[in-house]
C-alpha cells in the first residue's frame, strides 16, 4: 500500500459514511458503493459529518453501485442483515489483492468472508463508536471517541500497518492487534448485553443498569463464562464499569434498528452467542430467554 490508498466503504452510512469522510478529509481516494439513489447523492454533495469529537465537515467521495477496480481496502460496513445481497457489489475478481476489512457485529462472519474472498486477505475490525446516518450522505457522530481494532490471523502485517496508519492519521484511535479470536470476543463480550437488553427493555442503557441491574450483570457474567470458552477475554467487572461509564442515554444500535422497525442483527449477536455457548457446553439461560423472547417479538425468525 501506497501512503494514499484507494478505498471502497461497502455501506455508507453511520459507521461507513464515517469512516469514509475522515479517510477522504485526510487525502485518501475512497468510493463508496451502495445503491444507485445513494450513490447519486453522494456524488452530489459527499458525506457530511456533524462531530463535536472530529468537527462538523463535508468531504467529497466517489460513489458507484458495485466495484469495478482494484482497491487497497475494502471495508464492509453493512449491518449483518443486508450482508449477502451487498456483497454482490463487491466480486472477488475485482477485489484482488485488496483487503476485506469487515466491521461486522458478531464472531462468525469471517469465515463466511474467507470462503468467498482470499483468507489472507481479509481483514476483521472493531470498532467503538457511535455514529447514526440521519439522511443519505449526512451522518452524526454522538460518541465522544472512535476506536479501531484491526486484526487477521493471515493477513501480512505490513498491510494491516499500513491501513491503521490511515485510519489513525484521518482521525480514530487505531491498534493492530495479533489475535484476532480475542480481538472480536472483547467486543461481542461488550456488545452482546448491551444490545440485547437495551434491545428487550426498549430502554436507554442507564435505565438498564439502574431498572435491570440484576438481569444486566447476569448476562454480562454469561457472555464472559462463553468469551473465555473460545479463547476471549473474560473480565465482568471491567464489563459493567464500562458500561457505568457510559452516558446515561446511549442506545445500542440493536435497540435503534427496533424503534425504526428494520431487522435485528439478533443472529449475529445473540444467536451467535448461544451457539457459542453450546458448542463448549456453557451455561446460558438468562441469553436463551432474552434472545427467545426478542426472537418471538421478531416473529419468530431473527435467529437461525
Amino acid at each position: 500500500m501506497a501512503n494514499e490508498l484507494t478505498v471502497a466503504v461497502l455501506g455508507p452510512g453511520g459507521v461507513g459514511g464515517l469512516l469514509a469522510a475522515l479517510l477522504s478529509r485526510s487525502g485518501h481516494r475512497v468510493i463508496c458503493l451502495s445503491g444507485e439513489r445513494t450513490a447519486e447523492t453522494l456524488r452530489a454533495g459527499g458525506v457530511q459529518v456533524r462531530s463535536a469529537r472530529f468537527g462538523d465537515f463535508a468531504a467529497r467521495v466517489e460513489a458507484d453501485t458495485e466495484l469495478r477496480e482494484p482497491v487497497d481496502a475494502c471495508l464492509v460496513t453493512v449491518k449483518d442483515t443486508a450482508l449477502d445481497a451487498a456483497l454482490a457489489r463487491v466480486p472477488a475478481p475485482a477485489l484482488g489483492d485488496g483487503l476485506l476489512v469487515p466491521f461486522l457485529n458478531g464472531v462468525e462472519h469471517p469465515a463466511a468472508l474467507r470462503a468467498r474472498y482470499r483468507p489472507d486477505r481479509v481483514a476483521p475490525a472493531v470498532i467503538r463508536v457511535e455514529s447514526t446516518r440521519v439522511a443519505p450522505g449526512v451522518v452524526e457522530h454522538g460518541s465522544p471517541f472512535a476506536e479501531i481494532d484491526l486484526t487477521g490471523t493471515d493477513v501480512p502485517r505490513p498491510r494491516l500497518d499500513a491501513l491503521a496508519e490511515a485510519f489513525a492519521a484521518a482521525g480514530p484511535a487505531t491498534r493492530v492487534l495479533e489475535d484476532e479470536t480475542a480481538a472480536l470476543w472483547a467486543k461481542m463480550s461488550f456488545l452482546a448485553p448491551f444490545a440485547l437488553l437495551t434491545t428487550r427493555y426498549g430502554l436507554p442503557l442507564g435505565d438498564v443498569r439502574t431498572r435491570h441491574r440484576d438481569e444486566l450483570t447476569a448476562l454480562v457474567e454469561e457472555t464472559a463464562a462463553i468469551s473465555r470458552a473460545c479463547g476471549g477475554p473474560a473480565d465482568p467487572a471491567q464489563a459493567l464499569a464500562r458500561y457505568d461509564a457510559f452516558p446515561a442515554a446511549t442506545k445500542s444500535s440493536m435497540q435503534r434498528d427496533a424503534e425504526a422497525g428494520l431487522p435485528l442483527e439478533l443472529d449475529a449477536i445473540g444467536g451467535a452467542l448461544l451457539r457459542a455457548a453450546e458448542r463448549h457446553g456453557v451455561p446460558a439461560p438468562v441469553a436463551a430467554r432474552v434472545v427467545g423472547e426478542l426472537s418471538d417479538r421478531a416473529g419468530g425468525t431473527a435467529v437461525r
